[in-house]
């Protein structure tokens, strides 16, 4: 491998060479199930909250379940995949796990902008983001929490 590469996965602690072991299929499914039942409740209580807050958002179109749910699920899966992944190529997965959830988040972001420079209710759009951070909040927590990596030797 390229000596510029190699320096770039060293510093983001990407060696292929984990000394744990990895979360099991039970505990993976558990955390999974957990993220999209939190996420998509904290979806739901923003949306109350938001409309509470701010009564002109009520009938806002990103506030309906069927517009917000497909999108948190499908993030949530994506997230609930890579989590194994990142077990598998770090020795030090829930770093890299937080800061590839910081960038994924960000990036996310980037539509919630995007409509807002269309038009879009600035109100309606702060909900939108503070909905996108609640959900990487419960999706990191419940991964590391609930499908959590251990030291080879050690018991589950």
């Amino acid at each position: 491998m390229p000596r510029s590469i190699d320096q770039l996965l060293k510093m983001f602690k990407v060696d292929f060479s984990p000394r744990h072991r990895q979360p099991s299929a039970l505990q993976l499914t558990l955390a999974t199930v957990v993220a999209l039942v939190g996420s998509l409740l904290a979806d739901y209580l923003l949306v109350k909250l938001g409309v509470a807050v701010f009564p002109t958002t009520k009938g806002y179109a990103h506030f309906q379940p069927a517009d917000y749910a497909k999108l948190t699920v499908v993030g949530v899966l994506i997230a609930c995949a890579a989590w194994p992944v990142v077990t598998r190529i770090s020795s030090a997965p829930r770093w890299l796990f937080f800061r590839l959830a910081i960038l994924v988040t960000l990036v996310l972001l980037l539509p919630d902008l995007a409509i807002w420079y269309q038009g879009q209710s600035a109100k309606g759009v702060f909900v939108l983001v503070w909905m996108h951070l609640a959900i990487a909040l419960v999706t990191y927590n419940s991964l590391v929490r609930l499908a959590p990596v251990t030291p080879h030797g050690s018991r589950r």
